[in-house]
């Protein structure tokens, strides 16, 4: 066999990038019969498993019970807790590990002759390098995810300056952290490490707060959240410098005065980047915009009329695990049957933050509805009331439905309050079902359940929808 031909291989899909949205393009191509590679840098193990939903949520999960036990009191128990920093950590890793090792095991399921090690870069159109060798493909699915966005502000800080990747291989939680980012992992990560009992500060940027657009909703989250820990939604940072081994932030707080405070890390939580630059998509017959990103077709995940298909984090419209797997599949079944034009389910949307309260939105958000113009009417509820809330003592925040005003039909929700997680998904699946207020009315609710509340936000929607009438 000449060097030539053990150099160079084609197929019908090469899908760049292991993870979660590459792992179901592949299994989605091979499925429909082509043949396929998938071809990986890095380490296997998923954004998920590794530094995103499993080892935060391990973290989360420890902080949630540090903090019922410091306040059963009102419960009429008497309890004391002290948090072993160290053994926090064990478990966190721990665990994490085995979510990963779990996703490694399915990777060597997959035949070796399927499975190529290396950075790919794009030759031209379906001609890859891969460290040295030609992949030759009909089609492309590109999944490489994402990374942290470190700001110019925190250069000088070193080891200092971390992303929430650093902090599941932590073997013990520090003093002191000051978090940069109040989107969902600034939110999450901050207030875990609070109650904790990490002094935490969160200081965000353009009053942004995890996917709330509703300002009803958002103040409620903010009240809660603030009375717990300090919050400051649009810090005026003066600067943050290295001190020895501590960091020093200078800020001016909402009196205009100004304070300075010290901590052992800067969390820094600034958003993510696509994973493109290594890539030379160019050659791929495509163009970059100007935020560096590649624009898609929601239902086929393809990228114009190239034979290139994005999935995953690689594309931060929706940079959800479900949302990853949906458009793995969606991208490798298109990229199977290219050049014809097969587009796939794409599911309601639906964005859940492991934050207390939980957060969650469903369906079409306040912003989104406001943008295109919809007329709607709004039905709420406060959980400080709700009885089920109340009986747990987690009794806070609101819920808010949006219908609309014609016919009816519910068009999305946002929530702060409890059993998000859960009621979150009731929401989006009566939106996926394209129910009106009444059919969702119509729905059984038991009683007592936080499930309740929704019906109260129901019922004040179909008097504002019968008094619009």
């Amino acid at each position: 066999m000449s060097e030539q031909m053990i150099r160079e291989r084609s197929v019908d899909v090469a899908v760049i990038g292991a993870g979660t949205a590459g792992l179901a393009a592949y299994r989605a191509a091979v499925a429909v019969g082509r043949g396929a590679v998938l071809i990986e840098g890095g380490a296997h193990g998923t954004t998920c498993a590794r530094v995103g939903c499993m080892p935060s949520k391990l973290l989360i999960a420890a902080a949630e019970v540090a903090y019922e036990i410091r306040h059963a009191g009102p419960f009429g128990l008497r309890a004391t807790i002290e948090v072993d920093r160290r053994a926090v950590m064990d478990r966190v890793r721990q665990e994490r590990d085995r979510f990963v090792g779990l996703v490694v095991a399915g990777v060597e399921r997959i035949p070796s002759t399927d499975r190529i090690t290396g950075y790919a870069r794009f030759l031209a159109p379906g001609v890859l390098d891969v460290a040295g060798s030609i992949v030759r493909a009909n089609a492309v699915v590109v999944a490489t995810g994402s990374s942290p966005v470190i700001p110019p502000m925190f250069a000088e800080l070193g080891d200092r300056a971390i992303v929430n990747d650093d902090v599941f291989a932590w073997e013990q939680l520090p003093d002191s952290v000051a978090v940069f980012g109040a989107g969902v992992i600034g939110l999450e990560l901050g207030q875990a490490l609070h109650r904790l009992g990490v002094r935490v500060r969160i200081f965000g940027k353009g009053g942004r707060l995890g996917p709330l657009t509703d300002p009803a909703v958002r103040m409620t989250f903010v009240n809660s959240l603030s009375a717990e820990l300090p919050l400051d939604l649009d810090a005026r940072v003066r600067s943050v410098r290295r001190v020895g081994d501590r960091v020093l932030v200078d800020w001016e707080d909402r009196e205009d005065r100004v304070a300075v405070e010290s901590f052992d890390f800067a969390l820094v939580a600034a958003g993510r980047r696509p994973n493109l630059s290594a890539l030379d998509v160019e050659r791929a017959g495509v163009r970059l915009d100007a935020r560096g990103l590649l624009a898609t077709d929601r239902t086929t995940a393809r990228v114009g009329a190239s034979s290139l298909f994005l999935a995953g984090d690689v594309n931060p419209s929706s940079p959800l695990l479900h949302e990853a797997a949906d458009e793995g599949r969606i991208a490798g079944e298109g990229a199977a049957v290219y050049p014809a034009h097969r587009p796939g389910l794409r599911r309601s949307p639906l964005n859940i933050v492991f934050t207390d309260p939980q957060l969650a939105v469903a369906g079409e958000s306040f912003a989104q509805l406001q943008a295109r113009g919809a007329s709607i009417v709004i039905g709420e509820v406060s959980f400080e009331d709700q009885g089920r809330s109340r009986v747990m003592l987690k009794n806070r925040g609101m819920a808010r439905l949006y219908a609309d005003r014609e016919t009816g039909r519910f068009l999305g929700a946002e929530m702060a309050g409890p059993r998000a997680e859960n009621i979150g998904h009731l929401l989006a699946w009566a939106h996926q079902s394209e129910l009106t207020i009444q059919q969702m009315l119509a729905m059984p609710f038991y009683h007592p359940v936080v499930e309740e509340g929704i019906r109260t936000a129901l019922r004040d929607a179909a008097v504002r929808l019968a008094a619009g009438r």
